[in-house]
């Protein structure tokens, strides 16, 4: 197969909630013209409302990865960036009657199974590629976090998952051209642990989450009455927890899922260099923060060259 520019064969529908606003959303996510990237169309606001997925607006990284032009706002939009590069596709059009992309199970795996049913469209034109010339590194004084970036010549790499966690201990994970990610990233749901859920209901996130679309970690001895005010948040009858230290309410996919979803944020986030790059990435306690300004950095390195 050559190497050229992709897109999709067909629309497709999504609804769901937004994980923060618990907005419902409708999206429709189509085939676009070689050389148009990913672009957003906020169809609430109008047909002109339309932001391209670039680090250049990127604005806040609390919980997700914002973009924001003008008056045009899209949030949480990673897991739907990862599926789109995950599986090949370099332009598509995506349209949302809200400001936020829908969580769905929590994972890319909606968008990689309506995807990977029809396969992609051969384009024609050259697949756009950035060769990083020297290493980049960043290191976010504040997190601790840190990403290199060396000249390769493929994408590669290598993430390495570390919260101080005695559930999920250091998790370390790899990905290249060998690794499948439809198989082996894109099920992986995103997670937070039991601690953060009653400070992120009190400053008005996750309105849209639900135990069908977190893995949620207890890394603390939790009183029954906790569990019992949780459950009624989240309107089921009981939660418990499991002796491997998670909560009862879904079933991990992979010891390591948790690695492996913050794997998959971190090739949704540096889709936003609009271009694929080539080199091999080294990340340390990831997060959406360092993600994007990596992103950034290599996008102000393109656009020097």
């Amino acid at each position: 197969m050559t190497d050229n520019q992709k897109t999709l064969k067909k629309e497709y529908i999504f609804e769901g909630k937004g994980l923060h606003s618990g907005l419902k959303v409708k999206m429709t996510v189509a085939p676009a013209p070689a050389g148009t990237g990913i672009r957003f169309v906020r169809e609430d606001l109008g047909p002109d409302a339309v932001i391209e997925a670039l680090a250049d607006y990127v604005t806040t990284t609390q919980r997700g990865t914002t973009l924001e032009k003008g008056e045009v706002r899209i949030s949480t939009l990673e897991h739907l960036l990862s599926a789109l590069t995950g599986m090949g596709v370099d332009n598509a059009l995506v349209t949302i009657n809200a400001p936020e992309v829908p969580i769905l199970d929590g994972s890319a795996l909606p968008y990689v199974t309506a995807i990977g049913a029809d396969g992609l469209l051969d384009q024609g034109v050259p697949r756009a590629y950035y060769d990083i010339p020297e290493t980049v590194h960043y290191r976010d004084s504040e997190t601790g976090s840190e990403i290199t970036i060396c000249p390769a010549d493929e994408f590669s790499a290598d993430l390495t998952v570390d919260f101080n966690s005695h559930v999920l201990g250091v998790q370390k994970i790899h990905f290249d051209s060998n690794t499948d990610y439809a198989s082996e990233v894109a099920p992986c749901r995103t997670f937070v642990f039991f601690h953060e859920l009653e400070f992120l209901f009190r400053n008005n996130l996750i309105k849209g989450g639900d135990l069908e679309n977190a893995i949620v970690i207890v890394e603390r001895p939790v009183q029954e009455e906790t569990l019992a005010r949780m459950a009624a948040l989240f309107n089921v009858e009981k939660v418990d927890v499991l002796p491997s230290g998670y909560l009862d309410n879904v079933k991990l996919h992979f010891p390591d899922e948790c690695g492996r979803h913050k794997m998959l944020d971190l090739i949704g986030d540096l889709t936003l260099v609009g271009a694929r790059i080539k080199g091999r990435v080294v990340a340390d306690k990831s997060g959406h923060r360092i993600n994007t300004t990596v992103a950034r950095i290599v996008r102000e390195m393109m656009k020097k060259q």
